[in-house]
C-alpha cells in the first residue's frame, strides 16, 4: 500500500512540476492593451475620445470607479470563486468537459474571468480543445504573473460590447451615455451579457435576445443574494437602449491639436468648460446656417484673469465646404480695425491724448499714404472718443504716426501677440495691414481688460502666466469705458460690454472682439481660403454673436472694474492745456522737449517717495505724466520732484505748452 501511495505521490508531484514547466515556458502576449486618447474638460468631463489604431473604441477604466453593483453581479454570473482560483475552476472546468464529452463538442465553456482575459488577449477560438488548453495555459501564467485586480481590469477593458466597442467604459457610453461609476442594475446586467455574445445579443439590432440574456443576468444575481427580488423585477422593466450614441465630439479643433502635438499621451486635460462649449458650438451652428454656405466662423472665449480659455471652436468641423478643418482661431488674417484701441491706449499711456482730447478727422496724406474713412466722409474735430466709437482711419493713422508704426509692433510683441509681416511695418498696421491671428487679438484684449498687463491665453491647467504691461491700467479702465459706450444696432442689447468690430480690406474678414469683468470673446467670420464675402461686416455679422456668447454666460455681463485712483476723468474745459488737443505736426519740432533724466530704461529708487526728472528744451508750463496719469500740472520748473511710488514699471512722459511729449519707461525700485 505504501508503494502504491508513493508511486501516486510520484506521479502527481512529477504532473505538478510537468504543469509548472508548461505554464512556466509559456509566451505572454503583451498585457497593456492601448487605450483611446481622452480630451476632458476642467471639471474631468469627456469633451472628445479616439479609436485605437485598430479603429477600436477602448477608453481606459478605472476599477476602482466602477460601480460596485457591477463588479458583484460579474462575479455572480460569470466567475464566483475568482478571488481563490489559480486562474482555473476546477469544479466548473469538470462539468464543462463531462457536458462537452457527452455531446461531442464544447457545450459550456467552464471559463473563469481569467480564462475569457486569455482568451480577448489573443483573440482566439472558444470552441476546439486546442483553443481552451491555449486559455488554460495561458490563465496559470497570467495568475502567476498579475494580480487578482490587474486581471480583473484587463477584463473591464477588453470586454467586447458590440461592434468596435471593446470594454465596459466604451459600452457604457456607447449604450448609455454614461460613465460605469453609476450604472443601474438593468445596465449592469445588459453589459454583463454582451460580452458573451455581442453580435447576436445587440440591444440595437437584436433588442429581444438582447432583453433575455440581460433578464438571465439578473436572474442569477438575485440566485446569488446581490439582488433583491423586487430590483431585479424593477430592472427587468426598465427601457432597453435601442440605438448606440455617438461619443462626445467637443471642441474638436483644439483636441486634434492637443492629441497632435502630445501622441503618447492618453489622458489630456483641457480648461474648457464643456456646459459653454456645447452652448457655443449650438450657437455657431445657428449662426452658420444664416451665412453663404462656404463661410466659416470661430469663436474663442477666455477668463480675463486667468487667461484660461473656456471655450474654444475653430469652425465648422468636418463640412468640407466651409473648409472646416482648418483651426481659425489660429490663422493669420487681417484685423481691420480691431488694432485701433491699442494705438489709442498707448498714447493714453504717454500723455500724448485723453478721451477728450480734440483730434482733427480731415484728409491728409503721409508720404504718399492717404487713407479714407470707411464712409468716405470726414468730420472734422472730434473727441478721441468719438473717433475710437465711431472708427474713424485719419485719427489713428495721426496718432499711430506720432506713435511710429513700430511702437504699435513691439506692444504687440508685448502683449505675446504672434503677428505676419512682409517688410518693415508702416502706417497701414493701424488700420490691420499685418497679420494676426483669433487667438492674438482675444490675448490682447485679455490684457487689455485687465488693466494693460498681459496674460498668456491656455488650453492646460496650469498657473496663471502674466507678462509685461502693455498699457498703463489707467488709459486701459479708458479704453474699457469708451468701447462699453459704443454706438451699436438697435437690435443688440444696450449691456456695458466693452466691444470693438472689424472689417479687413475687401470684406475677407469680420471681426468682434469685447470683454466684461470676467470674460473676453472673440469671433471671426470669413472664408478660409480668403475670398471675399462681399456685404458682411463686423459690426454686422460678428457683433450679433458676440453679444450671443456673452448672453450664455448670464443675464448680463459682469461691471467692468473701477476706474484706477490717479484716473484723469475729466471733461475737455478741465484738462491740461497740452491735452486739450492734439497737434502731430508738433512732433518733429527741433526744439521739442526732451527728457534728461532719467533715460530710458533706468533703473530708481525713490527718494521720501519722489523721483528727480528733468526736461530740456521744449515751451513751459510743463505737465508730468506717470502711466498716463498726471502727477505735476502746469510746472515752469524744468526740474521737478515728482510724487511716484514703487516698484514697478513706469512710462513717465512730460508734455509742453505747445502738445509736443517726450517720454521714458523706467523701473521703480
Amino acid at each position: 500500500m505504501k508503494a502504491v501511495l508513493g508511486l501516486v505521490a510520484a506521479l502527481v508531484l512529477t504532473g505538478w512540476l510537468a504543469l509548472e514547466r508548461w505554464v512556466v515556458a509559456t509566451d505572454l502576449p503583451p498585457l497593456n492593451p492601448p487605450t483611446s486618447a481622452e480630451v476632458l474638460s476642467e471639471d474631468g468631463t469627456l469633451l472628445r475620445a479616439y479609436t485605437v489604431a485598430d479603429g477600436r473604441w477602448r477608453l481606459a477604466v478605472d476599477p476602482a470607479r466602477v460601480d460596485p453593483t457591477y463588479r458583484a453581479m460579474l462575479l455572480a454570473y460569470e466567475d464566483q470563486r475568482f478571488y481563490t482560483h489559480m486562474g482555473v475552476d476546477p469544479v466548473a472546468l469538470l462539468r464543462a468537459v463531462w457536458q462537452s464529452v457527452r455531446a461531442g463538442h464544447w457545450v459550456s465553456g467552464g471559463s473563469t474571468l481569467t480564462m475569457q482575459v486569455a482568451r480577448l488577449l489573443e483573440d482566439g477560438p472558444t470552441g476546439t480543445w486546442t483553443g481552451k488548453a491555449r486559455q488554460i495555459r495561458l490563465a496559470l501564467a497570467l495568475e502567476r504573473h498579475l494580480s487578482k485586480d490587474a486581471i480583473l481590469s484587463l477584463y473591464l477593458h477588453l470586454a467586447p460590447m458590440g461592434g468596435n466597442l471593446e470594454g465596459l467604459r466604451a459600452g457604457a457610453r456607447a449604450w448609455f451615455g454614461k460613465d460605469p461609476a453609476r450604472l443601474t442594475p438593468a445596465q449592469s446586467a445588459l453589459l454583463i451579457a454582451l460580452p458573451q455574445s455581442p453580435t447576436r445579443r445587440s440591444p440595437d439590432r437584436h433588442p429581444q435576445a438582447a432583453r433575455a440574456a440581460r433578464n438571465r443576468v439578473l436572474q442569477r444575481a438575485v440566485a446569488a443574494r446581490v439582488l433583491t427580488r423586487a430590483e431585479a423585477d424593477a430592472a427587468r422593466s426598465e427601457h432597453m437602449p435601442d440605438t448606440r450614441r455617438p461619443f462626445p465630439a467637443l471642441a474638436p479643433h483644439l483636441s486634434d491639436r492637443l492629441v497632435a502635438e502630445n501622441p503618447a499621451t492618453g489622458l489630456h486635460r483641457t480648461t474648457i468648460d464643456a456646459g459653454l462649449q456645447a452652448m457655443l458650438e449650438q450657437t455657431a451652428q445657428d449662426t452658420l446656417r444664416a451665412l453663404t454656405p462656404r463661410a466659416g466662423l470661430a469663436i474663442l472665449l477666455a477668463d480675463v484673469q486667468t487667461g484660461r480659455v473656456r471655450a474654444h471652436i475653430g469652425g465648422a468641423y468636418g463640412v468640407d465646404m466651409r473648409a472646416g478643418f482648418n483651426d481659425m482661431t489660429r490663422a493669420m488674417r487681417s484685423p481691420g480695425s480691431t488694432l485701433k484701441p491699442l494705438v489709442y491706449g498707448l498714447a493714453f499711456s504717454d500723455g500724448l491724448a485723453h478721451p477728450e482730447t480734440l483730434v482733427n478727422d480731415r484728409p491728409a496724406s503721409f508720404g504718399g499714404y492717404a487713407p479714407q474713412n470707411f464712409d468716405g466722409r470726414f468730420r472734422g474735430p472730434v473727441s478721441v472718443r468719438e473717433a475710437l466709437q465711431l472708427s474713424l482711419n485719419l485719427p489713428v493713422v495721426e496718432m499711430t504716426n506720432t506713435l511710429g508704426p513700430a511702437r504699435l509692433m513691439a506692444a504687440l510683441r508685448r502683449a505675446g501677440v504672434t503677428t505676419a509681416l512682409n517688410g518693415p511695418p508702416g502706417l497701414a498696421v493701424a488700420l490691420g495691414g499685418v497679420g494676426v491671428s483669433l487667438e492674438g487679438l482675444v490675448q490682447l484684449y485679455a490684457g487689455i481688460a485687465r488693466g494693460g498687463q498681459t496674460v498668456t491665453l491656455q488650453t492646460a491647467p496650469g498657473p496663471v502666466k502674466t507678462g509685461p504691461q502693455i498699457i498703463a491700467p489707467e488709459a486701459a479702465w479708458h479704453l474699457g469705458q469708451i468701447l462699453a459706450r459704443a454706438p451699436r444696432p438697435a437690435h443688440l442689447p444696450g449691456w456695458p460690454l466693452a466691444f470693438k468690430t472689424g472689417t479687413s480690406y475687401g470684406h475677407r474678414d469680420a471681426w468682434a472682439v469685447g470683454f466684461d469683468g470676467q470674460h473676453v470673446a472673440g469671433v471671426w467670420i470669413g472664408r478660409a481660403d480668403g475670398t471675399p464675402l462681399p456685404g458682411t461686416f463686423g459690426l454686422d455679422a460678428a457683433a450679433p454673436v458676440l453679444f450671443d456668447v456673452f448672453a450664455q454666460l448670464g443675464a448680463r455681463p459682469v461691471p467692468l472694474p473701477p476706474a484706477p485712483p490717479r484716473t484723469l476723468d475729466v471733461a475737455h474745459a478741465d484738462l491740461p492745456p497740452p491735452l486739450r488737443r492734439f497737434g502731430p505736426q508738433l512732433a518733429m519740432d527741433t526744439d521739442a522737449p526732451q527728457l534728461a533724466f532719467p533715460p530710458d530704461g533706468a533703473a530708481l529708487r525713490p527718494v521720501a517717495g519722489r523721483v528727480l526728472a528733468r526736461v530740456d528744451w521744449g515751451r513751459a508750463p510743463f505737465t508730468w505724466f506717470a502711466n498716463g496719469a498726471p502727477v505735476l500740472t502746469r510746472s515752469f520748473e524744468r526740474a521737478a520732484q515728482l510724487p511716484l511710488i514703487g516698484p514697478g514699471f513706469v512710462t513717465l512722459s512730460v508734455v509742453d505748452a505747445m502738445g509736443r511729449a517726450a517720454r521714458v519707461e523706467v523701473e521703480l525700485q
